[in-house]
């Protein structure tokens, strides 16, 4: 059974404009106000809740960027950009979440859950399960598709999640998460909400090498125009076919051969059969090679009537020479020898706009392989984050 979605937001211009503020009401589709609705700037520490009457005011800083996220428990999450809702009075209709399970040809089952908890925890959340844990991670549902190794996750209620090294608790609203193993990748989405915990040396500490040469660096550095000045080595990448990947017929070859193995209980595997097998899972099905160095950002960045927008041909090589910080003392210092993170960025095209928070639009769009890829919630800051703080 689909399962259709309402939701509604009504828009009254305010006459006086004196501030940047989103307000208004938050109703149910019955009319009656709702309280206790998170109201937030998604990947934040800027939110509210709404009150008994579901009022709420929410002060912005110029600019602003990104989305504001109405979310509750047991009714549908809403989002909407900035700057279709700034300053003006607004009545936000929530739907009530439809409790009746969709009919799946794959259910959600206790055994997936027991069977991919932890490789949804080390892809999602990373691997510090010490520091950084889900709070409410009995509420997460499974489902694993053995045909096509295909795993689902959702979560019906918002994660809690508790990251001691970096001082936050995180309200993710997990919206997709996805892991196809054929295709070796994963995605997820949502939407999050920081709340600061603890600010101590020890976490400034960890949040300043979390931030260091990580993606949210690097988009602010695009942001601000500082490119070379934060040492970031950007290379134009192009695929191009690998002839030790199995061909299209080869790859028929091996599908057909499981087949009939499935239904004859075959042990033997011929030898070019084996060769194939061994050549699917060991390469990949292109190879990448660097066209041009150190290229200018002009190749990649253009900006217009005060956007910042970010897109390129092919593909891009982002390096960066890291100096993990320590303490000395009373002080922050870099180490004395770095470490290279390297990363390959791919968008099919696609054109998306940076805010100066080091935002992106469209951020699902942009695929990434490499460390920028390797950075899980374990070391997600808040777009409001600032170095130092």
């Amino acid at each position: 059974m689909k399962k259709t979605i309402l939701l509604f937001l009504f828009i009254f211009p305010l006459y006086i404009l004196t501030a940047q503020v989103i307000k208004g009401h938050v109703v149910n589709d019955s009319g009656s106000f709702i309280s206790g609705v998170n109201i937030y700037i998604d990947g934040t520490k800027t939110g509210t809740v709404s009150k008994e009457d579901g009022s709420f005011s929410l002060n912005l800083s110029s600019g602003s960027l990104g989305n504001v996220i109405f979310q509750k428990d047991d009714y549908e999450t809403f989002a909407s950009a900035i700057s279709e809702v700034m300053n003006k009075n607004l009545k936000v209709v929530l739907a009530k979440t439809n409790t009746i399970e969709e009919i799946r040809l794959v259910p959600y089952t206790s055994e997936a859950y027991r069977n991919y908890i932890n490789y949804f925890l080390e892809t999602f959340i990373g691997r510090d399960r010490e520091n950084v844990r889900i709070k409410n991670q009995k509420s997460l549902k499974f489902s694993y598709d053995k045909k096509n190794k295909f795993l689902r996750v959702k979560a019906p209620n918002t994660l809690i999640i508790e990251n001691k090294n970096l001082g936050y608790e995180i309200q993710y609203n997990l919206i997709n998460y996805s892991s196809d193993f054929n295709a070796h990748q994963v995605n997820y989405t949502g939407t999050s909400f920081f709340k600061e915990t603890k600010n101590s040396d020890k976490t400034k500490l960890n949040r300043m090498n979390a931030y260091d040469g990580s993606s949210l660096h690097f988009f602010r550095s695009i942001y601000q125009n500082t490119i070379s000045e934060e040492k970031f080595i950007v290379n134009h990448v192009v695929k191009m076919p690998n002839p030790k990947y199995p061909t299209e017929e080869e790859l028929k070859q091996l599908d057909d051969f499981r087949q009939i193995a499935q239904s004859s209980a075959v042990v033997k595997i011929p030898e070019n059969i084996n060769d194939i097998s061994q050549r699917k899972s060991s390469q990949k099905p292109y190879s990448l090679a660097i066209v041009k160095t150190m290229i200018p950002d002009s190749e990649y960045v253009m900006r217009k009537d005060g956007n910042v927008l970010f897109s390129f041909k092919d593909m891009l090589q982002v390096n960066y020479q890291k100096y993990f910080y320590e303490i000395k003392g009373k002080e922050f210092i870099k180490s004395k020898y770095p470490v290279t993170l390297s990363t390959f960025l791919y968008s099919e095209g696609e054109v998306f706009e940076v805010s100066k928070e080091g935002n992106i639009s469209n951020p699902d769009l942009l695929i990434n392989e490499g460390d920028f890829s390797k950075s899980k919630i374990e070391n997600m800051l808040p777009l409001d984050y600032q170095p130092g703080d």
